[in-house]
């Protein structure tokens, strides 16, 4: 026996143990502490719902709630066999949609993107509860990183991201049976990204929009719209930019105005659905659930009909109907949208709202 030989410290492997036990609880209550947006604010717990697809998608919509409220992917699958994906989430910013895009191309590579422009008249950081409800989903990658840097109000800290721990544990005094139930695992709440509502409530009337003192939309945003338009050209990607049909908050002509220049100079296309609403169909009267903030199923599959014909006759898309692994998956998808579309259409005729969505 070499005399040479040290012996393995006694105190080296209970040291080792009570560490990994301090991990494992501090990870168990990181865990519990997470919001679940399961029945609360469900549209926060959308951007992970992604990394469960199993099948590609031909055309991949970023932006905020005038994408995930206003286009159908299961209209788009019904009508025309488009696969599709919103990675939407609320009051999404330029550089987050940007960032989203690079992190689905480390999944997917689809033939056109539509990004929504609401999003421009952002020009930096606005609010951490909507910072958390699309970073907080994404899964760790570079482009997780460059959201995080890119979004962080003056008050917020990325260690903060890195271990939410340190952002959550005050919430302590909030966990529910539902964190208990969610722990784990999540419910969809959504369909290929979109958030369904059935019910209606017709426009009324909106303020007077403000009077700006600079309509020009702001550098750093348009710089993100530039960069998403490089990463598809990169990427032999078509970039569709779009305006939902949504009435309110107000997009100004001044706004509009820039949008079609820069589509002009860069070969774009780009669609006003405001101005388009009547081509479409869309009546406010029925087609909104809000007063003309975003629509209900009636409206967003209205549009998502006149935007997919579009699609079909512009771009060489499969019909992904005749192939059978997709329609199995698919099948699977409609019969979800359809049992969602009828219990909440039980619910408005039980207790005349919404109250489990």
């Amino acid at each position: 026996m070499n005399k040479n030989t040290k012996k393995f410290p006694r105190w080296l492997l209970p040291a080792f143990l009570t560490a990994a036990a301090v991990l494992a609880i501090l990870f168990f209550l990181q865990l519990l502490f997470l919001p679940k947006y399961m029945s609360d604010i469900p549209e926060g717990a959308m951007v992970a719902e992604y990394y469960g697809e199993t099948t590609d998608h031909e055309v991949i919509f970023v932006g905020d709630c005038e994408v995930y409220e206003n286009f159908s992917p299961i209209t788009l699958y019904e009508n025309y066999g488009i696969t599709s994906y919103i990675r939407g989430s609320a009051q999404q910013l330029a550089w987050q949609s940007y960032y989203l895009l690079e992190d689905t191309l480390r999944y997917e590579t689809p033939e056109v993107v539509v990004f929504n422009v609401l999003a421009l008249k952002y020009d930096e950081p606005q609010s951490e509860a909507y910072n958390r409800m699309t970073l907080d989903g994404m899964k760790w990658s570079p482009a997780k990183i460059g959201a995080i840097r890119a979004s962080m109000t003056e008050d917020e800290s990325f260690l903060d991201y890195l271990f939410p721990i340190l952002r959550y544990h005050s919430r302590w005094s909030d966990v529910s049976g539902e964190d208990i139930k969610y722990l784990f695992s999540r419910d969809k709440v959504s369909h290929n990204g979109y958030y369904m509502r059935v019910d209606v409530r017709p426009v009324d009337s909106f303020p007077e929009p403000d009077v700006l003192a600079d309509y020009t939309l702001g550098s750093n945003a348009m710089s993100y719209l530039d960069r998403m338009r490089v990463l598809c050209e990169e990427n032999d990607i078509e970039l569709v930019l779009v305006k939902s049909p949504s009435l309110y908050p107000y997009w100004y002509d001044e706004w509009d105005e820039q949008i079609v220049e820069y589509a002009e100079e860069h070969g774009l296309y780009y669609f006003n659905y405001i101005d388009l609403a009547d081509e479409v169909g869309i009546d406010y009267s029925a087609d909104t659930y809000d007063a003309g903030l975003h629509l209900n199923l009636s409206g967003a599959e209205k549009l998502s009909d006149y935007f997919g014909a579009w699609l079909s006759e512009t771009f060489d898309l499969t019909d992904y109907r005749e192939d059978e692994e997709y329609s199995a998956v698919y099948a699977e998808k409609i019969a979800f949208y359809e049992e969602m579309e009828a219990a909440q259409y039980q619910e408005l005729e039980e207790y005349g709202e919404i109250v489990s969505y």
